[in-house]
């Protein structure tokens, strides 16, 4: 089991998330903007983050690009779960350090085989 911070301003999208990640044994935090999504990641340390890109304030590209020169929080890695689905986009994300891109809305088994990916043995 992992945690998983998940930051995300939609409600309904968060739910969804946490009902999936929750049914496949992860303890999830969420965080509804990427300001208090970066405070959240250094205190409370999770496995992994996935980050929404278009959130109030700070978009989730700046987010991923603050975590990852971060030096608490830089070993962390970022999965950006976005509507935002253009290869530049993608490109861009990982650019900012994410670790990996999936497009909203994501299938179960291909986001969680992608979270095992990221999380490793």
């Amino acid at each position: 089991m992992a945690r998983i911070l998940l930051i995300e301003d939609s409600p309904t999208d968060t739910a969804v998330l946490t009902q999936l990640l929750e049914r496949n044994g992860h303890e999830v935090l969420v965080s509804g903007n990427a300001e208090d999504g970066i405070e959240m990641c250094r205190r409370e340390q999770p496995d992994l983050v996935l980050m929404d890109v278009i959130l109030p304030g700070m978009n989730g590209f700046q987010a991923t690009r603050a975590l990852s020169r971060d030096e608490k929080t830089s070993t962390i890695p970022v999965l950006i779960v976005s509507t935002k689905g253009m290869e530049t986009d993608k490109a861009w994300g990982l650019r900012q350090g994410a670790r990996d891109y999936i497009v909203k809305p994501p299938r179960e088994d291909e986001l969680i085989a992608r979270i095992n990916e990221l999380l490793g043995p």
